[in-house]
This record gives C-alpha cells, structure tokens and sequence, in this order.
C-alpha cells in the first residue's frame, strides 16, 4: 500500500523531469554532438572530425588565459567573501540603532543589475586622469592616474574587489538568516563557563553555521566559474586575455567567430569541470557538517 502511494506521488514529478529535459539534457546532448563535428552555427553541411576541436581548445592561448582567470576568480572571491560575510552576519545580528536600514544597505549591491553595477565601477575605476577614483586620488593626495583597468595585474583585482563589494552582503544576509536559528542558551551556557568572544565564535557561531557555508560556497564558486557579466562590463575581456572568462570564450567563438563547434567543445569542458568542483566542494563540507554534528 505505502509503494502505491509512493508511486502516485512520484507521477507528479514527470512534468518536471520532461521540462528538465527538453531545456537540459537534450541541448547538453545537442552540444556534446556538434563538438565532435565541424558546423559552423548556419551550414548544414558539415562533417564528422572527432576529438578535434577538443585538441585545438588546448592550443587556443585565450581559451587557456581564460580558464586560468576564471579559476582565480572563483575561488579567491569565495574566499575573500567568506571572509567578509560572516563577521559581518554577526555584526548586523546585534542590536544597535539603524540595524534595518544597515542590512538594506549591505543588501542593496545585489539587487540591480551586474552588468549595470560593472559599467558604473568601469567609470569610477577609469585608468584615466577623468575617472572617479583616479580624480580624486588626483584631488586629494597629488597621485598621477592609476591604471586601474588597463594594467593586467590591477584589472584582476580590481575585478575581484568590486565582486566582493557586490556580494558580501548578499552572502551575510545568508547567515544572518542561520545565525537567527541558533539558539540563544549556547551562548548563555558559554558565558557562564567563562568563554570569552573568540571562543563562542570559534566553538558555537562557526560548527553551527557550517550548512550555511555549505550553502554559501556553493553559490559562490557555482557563479564564480560562469561569471560573464561583471568583467565583461569592466574591462571586456581586457587588457589582452588578463580577464577574460570562459563564458566569454564560448560566447566570442560561438556567436561572433561563428565557431560553433569549438563554443560546444568548451562548453562541454565547462561543465564537467563546474559539476565535478561542484560535487566535490559539496561533498567535503557535508563531510565537515557530520563530522561536527
């Protein structure tokens, strides 16, 4: 009888696995078998050529620089976010006057558009003498312009601390929200054995928060490895290679170069190494949940 039950409720999954279908598993299929041919995104007459274009992704230098950028950019942001969220959590959940108005403003960064956000920063970080920042500097201190978009080592992190500015309090209102679940009487019973600040955070804050990070993580180098807005709009992909993301490359050779076969190539590559990061940072931190509780 419970299997009957069982079987009707699963019935009501079918439309779902058919919509998951048609907009997942066949257009993965889809690209898997165009990446083994030559087709150029208009022609229908093109011809079988095996692992080729898998060979040439290898010899592209701005398919490499962008694979080694985008990594950079996933997994030092996730971590400087990390960083950044969880204090910050802890300070917008205590009492103190304009606490709402604090977490709306920490908050707000996330709401507009990414690709908005990055052309504004691309004004305010402007190497020349006219941008925001560098007038001020200019301004205030007599420092000459900074090149803060045109030098490859300064756009990096450029790029990286306006993602950090523009998630960090998304992030914080994630653990804001597990931090609200924790019980007060922790803390209470830790004051009275004479903890201090650091060992609360270190012994309660930190284990208990440890499904919110798992969540948090996830996100944040899920997003990070198929970034396209924010260095897109601060740098286009510049100078040279020095910011380019995959998903910039897979776009350019796509759709600009009409590359379709070496755009489905990397997309293939892309996603067993976004889903194989992906399980394994999810396993590892639900390793780390159960060894805690």
């Amino acid at each position: 009888m419970k299997s009957r039950f069982q079987w009707q409720y699963q019935i009501f999954l079918i439309p779902i696995l058919i919509v998951y279908t048609l907009l997942m598993v066949y257009p993965l299929l889809k690209a898997f078998y165009y990446s083994l041919t030559d087709f150029g995104g208009y022609d229908r007459n093109f011809s079988f050529v095996g692992l080729d274009n898998y060979i040439k992704l290898f010899s592209d230098s701005a398919i490499v620089q962008s694979l080694g950028f985008t990594l950079y950019y996933a997994i030092l942001s996730t971590i400087i976010i990390t960083v950044l969220a969880i204090p910050l959590a802890i300070v917008l959940d205590t009492k103190f006057i304009g606490r709402n108005f604090a977490r709306a403003a920490f908050f707000f960064p996330a709401i507009p558009s990414t690709l908005l956000l990055g052309f504004v920063w691309g004004f305010i970080l402007s190497p020349i003498s006219t941008g925001v920042l560098n007038n001020g500097l200019e301004t205030l201190f007599n420092i000459g312009p900074i090149p803060w978009l045109s030098d490859p080592d300064l756009a990096r992190i450029s790029t990286i601390i306006v993602a950090t500015w523009n998630q960090t309090g998304w992030h914080a209102i994630i653990y804001l929200a597990f931090l609200q679940a924790i019980p007060k009487d922790f803390y209470e019973a830790a004051e009275i054995d004479g903890a201090n600040a650091w060992q609360k955070f270190r012994k309660i804050t930190v284990p208990l928060l440890a499904p919110a990070m798992t969540i948090s993580v996830m996100l944040l180098l899920t997003n990070g490895l198929k970034v396209y807005e924010m260095p897109f709009a601060l740098t286009s992909g510049g100078p040279g290679y020095s910011t380019y993301t995959l998903t910039q490359v897979i776009i350019q050779r796509g759709v600009a170069e009409s590359n379709f076969s070496l755009a489905s190539a990397l997309s293939i590559v892309f996603f067993v190494l976004v889903l194989f990061i992906t399980i394994f940072q999810v396993t590892i931190m639900q390793k780390r949940e159960e060894k805690i509780q």
